[in-house]
């Protein structure tokens, strides 16, 4: 099945919706990445989204419950790996000594790479424990 296919691009618009109904912006292009995390100021929590269970079962509920239990940083952005996958790429290189991870939520501040939690942080792992990873990165960096 192609990733542009009319019937796979319905499937994946829920999955984006989770985090745009929660106010997340989608970045889709590199340039939109690039005006997101280096020309804001403030807080950025950025979400690499992926369609595997472990964005559905676990990342994507972790960040909303993580959300609502701290104050909200000023940005909140995403990009889909295997969607946008310029914008995903663009994205990557701002995690630092990292390799590509799917899903992974990372924190910025003024432009800065703060921390990332990667994929094998997040797999196999509860969504009460990425919440509280989360919130306590966010509670580190960020307060």
């Amino acid at each position: 099945m192609a990733y542009d296919s009319p019937f796979f691009l319905e499937i994946i618009q829920p999955m984006r919706e989770e985090l745009t109904q929660i106010g997340f912006q989608e970045l889709r292009t590199p340039e939109a990445v690039e005006q997101a995390l280096e020309k804001s100021t403030g807080t950025t929590l950025i979400v690499v989204n992926s369609v595997c269970g472990c964005a559905a079962g676990i990342a994507r509920p972790a960040v909303a419950a993580a959300l609502a239990q701290v104050p909200a940083p000023d940005h909140l952005v995403t990009v889909f790996a295997g969607q946008d996958v310029e914008a995903t790429k663009k994205a990557r290189t701002y995690f630092t000594d990292y390799p590509p991870s799917s899903p992974s939520i990372g924190l910025m501040k003024d432009g800065r790479f703060l921390h990332l939690i990667e994929r094998r942080q997040i797999e196999g792992h509860s969504t009460a424990d990425v919440t509280s990873q989360l919130t306590a990165a966010m509670q580190e960096h960020f307060v």
